[in-house]
């Protein structure tokens, strides 16, 4: 059983508890708490010079403990003061040492940034928990879904008000990206493995594109890479390839400060 197979497995155990917690303090998988309109995740990446999307990331499951004291009401914050498009934040508990109150805990301590909910997502359940915490987005990922479980998924997500980002890592996966998502990504770190290499972005590039065609060049989807982005010359490059989102978690998450790392990697990346 490779990581990804691991993950998932324990992710349908963990789908009782994630539904009972649904209906706690009177209300129903049917009808999450009402909130406000959500800033659009794909927007800011259109509007934004970097497109970055900065990830609070406490653990992996290859590298262990990143950042075991990481607070949720601070390094987001210094996210969006140091300039990033989005922020982007793990709620897996079990690998990844995150928690859904992670994002209630940003938005109460002023985070009004797009905020991804970066889980392993194979029930609606998990959406409507999204939407409860303050989401303005959900990823989606090829290899845990069958294609048809992807579109009822986005579909519901966008019925609660989500955007879905759909992520994919292999050319076998890139048909997924007709679905619809309103942004599509490529990570560069194989879910199987857990081996990085932004090489999979830039090979994939076209593909996605002739794929994807005309919400493109319409701005209704955007490119996203994912993973593995370590220096401003690789977002240069992307970005020619046609990305205009990437996503940046372990770069700024093992600094002392990741909200300045992102200040000074945005300085390079800009001068």
């Amino acid at each position: 059983m490779d990581i990804l197979q691991e993950i998932i497995a324990h992710k349908c155990q963990e789908l009782p508890a994630i539904r009972a917690a649904l209906t706690v303090g009177g209300g129903s998988a049917a009808a999450p708490t009402a909130s406000s309109p959500k800033p659009s995740l794909r927007q800011a990446l259109l509007d934004s010079p970097t497109g970055i999307i900065a990830e609070f990331k406490r653990r992996s499951p290859s590298k262990g403990w990143i950042k075991e004291e990481g607070r949720a009401d601070i390094i987001p914050m210094s996210y969006q003061e140091n300039g990033a498009a989005a922020v982007s934040i793990l709620t897996d508990e079990h690998y990844f040492g995150g928690s859904d109150d992670f994002i209630r805990t940003a938005r109460q301590s002023g985070v009004t940034l797009p905020i991804l909910y970066k889980n392993f997502v194979i029930d609606e359940a998990q959406l409507y928990a999204a939407v409860r915490c303050g989401a303005s987005a959900v990823l989606l990922i090829a290899a845990c879904l069958t294609k048809q479980e992807c579109k009822t998924l986005l579909d519901k997500a966008h019925a609660l008000g989500l955007e879905v980002l759909l992520e994919m890592h292999s050319e076998e996966e890139l048909s997924y990206a007709k679905l619809g998502p309103d942004l599509c990504g490529i990570n560069n770190r194989h879910l199987g493995s857990f081996v990085t290499d932004v090489e999979t972005s830039f090979r994939l590039a076209e593909s996605l594109r002739s794929v994807c065609g005309d919400s493109i060049a319409t701005n209704q989807t955007v490119l996203v890479s994912e993973s593995g982005i370590s220096h401003p010359d690789t977002v240069r490059a992307l970005r020619q390839a046609g990305f205009r989102g990437f996503l940046i978690g372990e770069t700024f998450m093992k600094t002392a400060n990741p909200g300045t790392a992102l200040h000074d990697f945005i300085n390079q990346l800009t001068h």
